[in-house]
């Protein structure tokens, strides 16, 4: 039964969720638009440590918060910014191809990861564009199933 399974689960564990993180990466590198938020740089380990995240969020272990920081830590990165609704929609558009390219097509798993990562995107990643320094310390990442956020 899908229901059984966690959607980390569900999307081939730790190496398909990293193949979705690399598979989104190349995507969004390719965007003009999307890829301006890598303009400086990023950490040679991004998708390793974005494949740990999503892991996480989806129902896996705990790595992400383990070895790398807790939800305020992410939401400080993607913070004061300003509003950037066309990245966001292209980041969005960008995971769904992902998810294709992937192979990640049955109906219930894509639509389930898809509404994750945009709320994601919109939600918790958007929160803040005024300044990283008004997000709360001791976020906690967010888990996500098949029904959507978990309390």
């Amino acid at each position: 039964m899908v229901s059984m399974q966690t959607l980390y689960e569900a999307a081939g564990g730790a190496e398909g969720i990293r193949r979705l993180a690399d598979a989104w990466h190349l995507r969004v590198m390719a965007d003009e638009v999307v890829s301006h938020a890598f303009r400086h740089g990023f950490h040679p380990e991004h998708t390793e440590r974005l494949a740990a995240y999503w892991s996480e969020a989806l129902g896996g272990p705990t790595t992400y918060t383990d070895l790398y920081g807790d939800e305020t830590t992410v939401v400080r990165l993607h913070s004061g910014n300003g509003d950037h609704e066309e990245m966001d929609q292209r980041a969005i558009a960008c995971f769904d191809q992902a998810l294709a390219d992937t192979g990640i097509t049955d109906a219930p798993l894509a639509r389930a990861l898809h509404d994750y990562f945009a709320w994601a995107t919109t939600t918790s990643m958007a929160a803040y564009p005024v300044s990283p320094d008004e997000v709360p310390e001791g976020l906690t990442i967010p888990r996500w199933s098949w029904e959507g956020l978990l309390p």
